[in-house]
């Protein structure tokens, strides 16, 4: 559209691909570049865990529960819409172009009551340089927004020539590694800026960065 610019890692809207439907229990993964003061009016979700996070900007957030607020860089919303709900999203700012990633994970429990959650990370991620910092997790991680399934989402941010390992403890599990920005080598896979990589049957995940690179690592149960 010509407000918005949306990159779609899986089958979404009018974009459709019967080998791209998912990866697990992550059923969306959208990119998305809203232009000033545009953005989603009141829609309907259930069922589903949808987390927001925003790289550059800011976002207005309202919905059928009463919360009303602003989503800034660094900060990461969960919302589990469970039973049902409402909500809107618009790019906060006239002048300046809000850039997210917005997430859905297929919930563990149907029918919850709906909730919401939202966190800035920005002081973490700084501790954290060339580490994980998980930003979301199932199993009330301290610190992390507390996701309805049995899921990690972990932001890392690489200098140059730096490396990291994560290891998968559920052999059940797959992981699911977006490329927010730079470039990385994971697991001897050369990926770039925008690019993914879906690692399943395997107990560890290498990533090296070649640039400076930040990127979301999704550890999700596979079906």
């Amino acid at each position: 559209m010509d407000w918005l610019d949306s990159k779609h890692s899986f089958s979404f809207a009018d974009y459709h691909d019967h080998h791209r439907m998912g990866f697990g229990a992550l059923r969306v993964l959208n990119e998305d570049f809203i232009e000033p003061g545009q953005g989603f009016g009141f829609h309907h979700h259930d069922n589903m865990e949808i987390v927001t996070i925003v790289l550059k900007g800011s976002l207005e957030h309202k919905d059928s529960l009463g919360n009303h607020g602003v989503i800034n860089m660094g900060d990461v919303q969960r919302m589990s819409a469970g039973s049902g709900i409402m909500h809107s999203e618009f790019n906060h700012s006239k002048n300046e172009q809000v850039h997210l990633l917005q997430i859905w994970v297929q919930t563990k429990e149907k029918n919850i009551k709906p909730s919401y959650e939202q966190k800035n990370f920005s002081t973490d991620l700084i501790q954290n340089k060339n580490k994980l910092t998980t930003v979301v997790s199932g199993d009330s991680a301290s610190g992390a927004l507390t996701i309805h399934q049995d899921c990690k989402f972990l932001l890392g941010n690489l200098d140059q020539n730096h490396s990291l390992s994560y290891r998968i403890q559920d052999k059940t599990h797959g992981v699911y590694l977006f490329l927010i920005d730079g470039e990385l080598m994971i697991n001897e896979k050369k990926v770039q800026k925008g690019d993914a990589a879906a690692l399943s049957h395997c107990d560890q995940v290498q990533v090296n960065s070649t640039k400076n690179s930040q990127f979301l690592l999704m550890d999700v149960p596979q079906y």
